[in-house]
């Protein structure tokens, strides 16, 4: 029996038209410590539990990556710590590689996201995502996680 048609995600994925994400990499000793690199990748969908986003670079599995995420209408990025989960290539496309983000838990921690985020979230969901969830990728009810 083979595992690759299961769905493993727990959250439901939506699309938010026009939303981007610029990010750093959490490098020990990076070569521009504190700035953004690529800025306005598209998003392709998000959840409470991380995005997928497009880029013109691959990334390292389990790279530490900060995001800022830009929504339309929203006036003011919101960031997100996160770990590279996938990268892979897309072929054909303007932008080269499509990237997997895991959010880190949502708490007051070191290296844990503000807890307003998630909200934020939340709010995004009941915005975006469709009455009829039957079309969505993931049949679970939204579970998500939380560090206090």
């Amino acid at each position: 029996m083979s595992n690759k048609s299961i769905e493993r995600r727990t959250c439901f994925r939506f699309e938010i038209p026009g939303a981007t994400t610029s990010y750093k990499l959490d490098k020990f000793l990076s070569s521009s410590p504190g700035k953004y690199g690529e800025e306005f990748c598209p998003i392709l969908d998000f959840s409470r539990g991380g995005i997928r986003f497009v880029s013109q670079k691959a990334f390292k599995i389990n790279t530490k990556i900060n995001m800022k995420i830009s929504i339309t209408g929203e006036r003011v990025p919101k960031t997100f710590k996160g770990r590279v989960r996938w990268s892979a290539a897309n072929p054909g496309k303007s932008y080269k590689y499509q990237i997997g983000v895991q959010f880190n838990p949502y708490g007051e921690k070191k290296g844990q996201n503000y807890p307003g985020s998630l909200v934020k979230i939340i709010a995004l969901e009941q915005k975006f995502i469709p009455e009829d969830k039957s079309a969505l990728k993931s049949s679970a009810t939204g579970d998500f996680e939380i560090d206090g």
